[in-house]
């Protein structure tokens, strides 16, 4: 209830503000003209008008020369929320500062950020819990989600359909993190954010050849999603620039703590091995350590992520670095526009990812 001591501009400011945070209004339709709300209100045109711009000032209302003014798709008290679903958050060590700096821009851009359970162990039970969370972010009218695609279970590309599929019915903008849900070279119609990760299959690439390799391996889990599609296509890149034979047969696919694989894969004898990510790095080494190769003596490595481990690793391991931070706050800058500007293009935001040079490539020091 507004007290009639109030400034009138204050008066109207305050009633409608407590209309449109109780839905009275609907986003995407006119909102009521000066004059309407003159005559409703009994106040004059330069005090409605006053309100009017406060309110278009604190987020509630657009107003459009030529067309009149509408409410703000951020206006409702329904909408002031932001979905995540990240199966790979606790897992996967990239997605924690990525959605720590989500967490801090949205709260910046005054939304609340909604951040649901999908880390079981189980990658069955996380891709059930990312549809059961999917269905909960619907009922709550949440204004956007930002959504990590699943992978490395069986059935995961029509998962992540059935999760577009929900949000799109319900009119709620998805913002993709990290990786496309279709294969390379294809893209969907929704709004990507990760990194460059032809560029950074090629640097990593042309940095080994440069150190003297001339016999690469690259290997991936079975599974792995569009992102190592890109890396693969930029070392492949670089291999064939550089004037390097290359072929599938230079695609490993598979567990890297099988060793009968491993086995196989060291007698292609290669001179460097570039890993999908820095946990398949990991157990890579130590399974060809076990086999008795040295690295790097024996065998360069080199990966992608850059994890908090990757410079505790024996030795310590060339990668590529993920700007998270970056990635987080752009997501949010991406969500927002689309929320506001749903029928744009969709866009695919690729930063810049380093490449951070330790001892298993060969390097005496870290660059």
């Amino acid at each position: 209830m507004t007290d009639s001591s109030q400034p009138k501009h204050l008066i109207v400011f305050e009633t409608l503000r407590d209309e449109i945070v109780s839905e009275k209004y609907t986003v995407g339709k006119r909102f009521p003209s000066e004059q309407q709300l003159v005559k409703r209100f009994g106040f004059s045109r330069p005090t409605i008008s006053r309100a009017l711009r406060d309110l278009k000032g604190a987020g509630f209302l657009d107003r459009r020369p030529g067309s009149g003014t509408y409410l703000h798709p951020f206006a409702n008290a329904s909408t002031r929320y932001l979905g995540v679903i990240v199966p790979s958050l606790g897992t996967t060590e990239i997605f924690t500062p990525i959605c720590n700096a989500i967490a801090t821009h949205s709260q910046q851009a005054g939304f609340a950020l909604v951040l649901g359970d999908t880390t079981s162990p189980d990658p069955v039970a996380r891709a059930k819990s990312s549809l059961d969370l999917a269905r909960q972010y619907i009922r709550q009218k949440v204004a956007g989600i930002f959504l990590e695609p699943l992978e490395l279970i069986q059935g995961y590309e029509s998962i992540n359909q059935e999760l577009l599929r929900l949000f799109a019915a319900s009119n709620i903008p998805v913002v993709l993190l990290d990786r496309d849900i279709v294969h390379f070279p294809e893209r969907s119609a929704y709004d990507l954010v990760g990194i460059d990760n032809l560029s950074a299959g090629y640097r990593v690439a042309d940095h080994l050849i440069r150190r003297g390799a001339k016999r690469i391996l690259f290997f991936a889990r079975r599974g792995s999603a569009s992102t190592v599609q890109y890396r693969i296509a930029g070392v492949t890149d670089a291999t064939l620039n550089a004037g390097i034979p290359w072929s599938g047969r230079n695609v490993i696919i598979g567990d890297p703590e099988d060793t009968p694989l491993v086995r196989a894969m060291l007698r292609k004898k290669p001179d460097a091995v570039i890993c999908a990510n820095d946990a398949t790095a990991a157990q890579l080494i130590r399974s060809v350590a076990e086999l008795g190769v040295r690295v790097p003596r024996d065998l360069k490595f080199a990966s992608f992520d850059d994890v908090q481990y990757a410079k505790l690793l024996t030795p310590p391991l060339t990668t590529i670095h993920q700007p998270c931070a970056d990635i987080g706050a752009v997501a949010v800058q991406t969500l927002l526009q689309r929320i506001k500007s749903p029928a744009t293009p969709a866009r695919e935001i690729l930063l810049h990812a380093p490449l951070v040079v330790r001892r298993s490539c060969g390097a005496r020091k870290a660059l």
